[in-house]
């Protein structure tokens, strides 16, 4: 399999050959909707929180006796059915949301996403992208010249997101696509299922390193 190489000006400087048991893999929604699933609740941090009648402060003494006021008898102001008592059923921040996927799966289910956006021409590679300074001006050009290749035209509408993955941290480069809402950029290792859904292009930059790593981190079993 071959693709075309862009530089960040948006000329072809080339073309890759890209392994076909990494972007020739048949689309399987179940098991990317199972991983993107679990990728989310692994995330999820449960934060809501009410005590219950044993952990409100007071409601030591009993209100009054238990016989011969006429009133209900009662046995603590902390009941759940007094005003500042506890609460009854509510949300518990012990809640664990976290479901298990096997590495493989995940694995799997990623080269299933990439290979799916490759086949939908939603895959950008870029030689490279350079940025000396922080300067946000410069990754817009980058954008809009990338977006002037036929198959990527969809990066100009103003609704248009892209993954951008680095085979390494760039402080500069990062800085500089941090105030465009509609990019993300990250290195690929951190790549994910869940994350590449919620962007309609991936652009990779340095594809040979990039690809690299992605089939090393393929290729664990554990």
């Amino acid at each position: 399999m071959e693709a075309k190489v862009y530089n960040q000006k948006g000329e072809e400087v080339g073309k890759i050959n890209l392994p076909e048991e990494l972007f020739n893999v048949p689309w399987n929604a179940d098991l990317v909707h199972q991983a993107a699933v679990s990728e989310l609740a692994n995330r999820r941090h449960s934060t809501a929180h009410t005590k219950g009648r044993g952990e409100v402060a007071g409601g030591g003494r009993k209100p009054w006796q238990q016989k011969g006021t006429g009133r209900a008898r009662h046995g603590s102001i902390r009941s759940p059915i007094w005003v500042g008592g506890g609460v009854a059923h509510g949300p518990r921040k012990d809640k664990i949301y976290a479901k298990k996927i096997n590495r493989q799966a995940k694995n799997r289910a990623l080269l299933s996403l990439l290979s799916r956006k490759l086949r939908d021409n939603e895959i950008v590679f870029v030689d490279d992208i350079s940025i000396e300074r922080p300067k946000t001006k410069e990754a817009v050009l980058i954008l809009n010249s990338l977006a002037q290749v036929a198959p990527y035209k969809g990066l100009q509408k103003k609704r248009a997101a892209a993954y951008i993955a680095l085979p390494e941290r760039r402080p500069a480069v990062s800085k500089s696509f941090r105030n465009i809402g509609k990019v993300y950029l990250d290195e690929v290792r951190n790549i994910s299922p869940a994350g590449l859904l919620a962007y309609r292009y991936v652009i990779f930059a340095k594809p040979e390193e990039t690809i690299k790593i992605i089939n090393q981190r393929a290729k664990k079993k554990r």
